[in-house]
């Protein structure tokens, strides 16, 4: 798309908007003269920057686009005598650069690699994560309009759409954090922007270590089990770092590997060479066309997949995921919202009941416990530290109950100066998959796994 298409489009769909997205709004204070002024400058500068700009100019070459854009800024600045200072001229240039090329006053947190998380509650409330901590900005939209743009903008290019009759979306940004967005009329306090912040440069394991997420002899024993093909769920609650730590344990898969990954918005970073990403998509207008992670699945298998990684598992996929796990597809991982190893596969069990199948409970049960070896079960502390809390291995069934153990637990030894004081020690218990990872021929030292006893509930 242009630029001036692009730009036009979203001027467009965020005046359409003001009718659609703007019904349920709260009162304000009216601004002040002085930010009423420097809006109108910024307006007015960026209306002529637009007008005056090749429309059939690639935006994709950003650092071109940029310097045509501030020469074109300084031209007219001299045209019409208007006197700022160097510190604000740069500012103005900045904000406007970011209205048409950007998300407009997202991007200085977007760029910023200490937040973690967005949260635009309307255009006067912007809020960050830093260091696990939420602290609210003093960055605002201009108005709900101006908003609503900016969310058209993210979700254009995706092919995906928001408005009255869908008002709320998944997206991704195009360095692959997560949005989610929610407008009028079942936000009531106007349109609602979540941003999950994706590292630009991912983490890796020697980050995790030093973090204090998780041990040295944790790692090696789940590096041993990746590369020996385990099936292996990552659980914890929303915003525990799932998919950062998947991304992680996805750097163990052999290169050799035919690798699909299956994701509601494609998130994971795989670098491997061989890695095929597939999407799943909704319904369009007419309620047609919607592609479920359970088709994702489904369609997977034909595709001669030696890793199969899901990045979320919440529905009737589960019941297709266990059955791919149990038929020579191992090696495959996923991740579940559950809050502890125990929950988690209860609520596998839910989610195949939800596919429709009418299966006996122990019948659901024994396909989870064939399908499953590793369960990494992770927490976000009341500091804001994402840890590893739980290592757990299934092992089988006793009578109608499966049979768990933990291989590392997490030992809280108490909280001082703001931190959780705490290690994930092994409990003692050498797993029964250890025979399945020798047999890959490799081999772990046997202190590991420590001198606890074992450790079965």
């Amino acid at each position: 798309m242009s630029l001036l298409r692009r730009i036009e489009k979203g001027q467009q769909k965020g005046t359409q908007g003001s009718s659609r997205g703007t019904k349920m709004q709260v009162r304000r204070k009216p601004a002040s003269p002085a930010r009423d002024a420097y809006r109108d400058l910024k307006s007015r500068i960026q209306n002529k920057l637009i007008a005056s700009l090749d429309p059939t100019m690639d935006v994709t070459r950003t650092d071109e686009v940029r310097r045509t854009i501030e020469e074109m800024y300084n031209n007219i600045l001299a045209e019409e005598k208007i006197p700022l200072s160097r510190t604000e001229r740069q500012r103005l240039f900045e904000l406007i650069v970011a209205e048409i090329l950007g998300f407009g006053p997202l991007e200085p947190f977007l760029a910023d690699p200490d937040i973690t998380e967005i949260m635009v509650n309307g255009a006067k409330n912007i809020y960050v994560e830093r260091a696990g901590k939420l602290e609210r900005t003093n960055a605002v939209f201009e108005s709900d309009e101006h908003l609503m743009r900016i969310i058209e903008r993210i979700v254009a290019p995706l092919g995906r759409r928001i408005d009255e009759s869908s008002p709320y979306v998944d997206a991704r940004l195009p360095d692959g954090s997560r949005v989610n967005a929610v407008i009028p009329p079942i936000s009531l306090i106007g349109p609602v922007l979540t941003i999950r912040k994706f590292f630009k440069t991912p983490l890796t394991v020697e980050k995790l270590i030093e973090y204090g997420s998780v041990t040295a002899e944790t790692m090696e024993l789940l590096k041993a089990g990746v590369m020996a093909k385990l099936n292996i769920i990552i659980s914890g609650g929303t915003g525990t770092g799932k998919t950062t730590f998947l991304n992680v344990l996805s750097g163990y898969i052999s290169n050799d590997d035919r690798i699909l990954t299956l994701e509601n918005a494609a998130e994971l970073q795989l670098r491997q060479e061989h890695v095929v990403t597939l999407e799943s998509r909704p319904a369009n207008i007419e309620g047609r066309g919607e592609i479920t992670i359970q088709d994702l699945v489904i369609n997977s298998l034909r595709m001669r997949p030696d890793r199969i990684v899901v990045g979320e598992c919440r529905g009737p996929e589960a019941f297709d995921m266990l059955q791919a796990m149990n038929t020579g597809h191992e090696g495959s991982l996923t991740t579940i919202h559950a809050n502890n190893p125990r929950e988690a596969t209860g609520r596998l069990e839910n989610m195949v009941l939800m596919a429709g199948m009418d299966l006996p409970h122990r019948a659901i049960r024994e396909q989870i416990t064939a399908a499953l070896d590793l369960i990494i079960q992770l927490e976000r502390m009341q500091d804001g530290s994402r840890r590893v809390v739980a290592v757990t291995e299934v092992q089988g069934m006793e009578g109608d109950v499966i049979t768990m153990s933990d291989i590392f637990k997490f030992e809280r030894a108490g909280f001082e100066a703001g931190r959780v004081i705490g290690t994930l020690r092994p409990t003692g218990l050498r797993p029964k998959f250890m025979e399945k990872i020798e047999a890959h021929g490799i081999h772990l030292p046997p202190g590991i796994f420590g001198t606890g006893q074992r450790g079965r509930y």
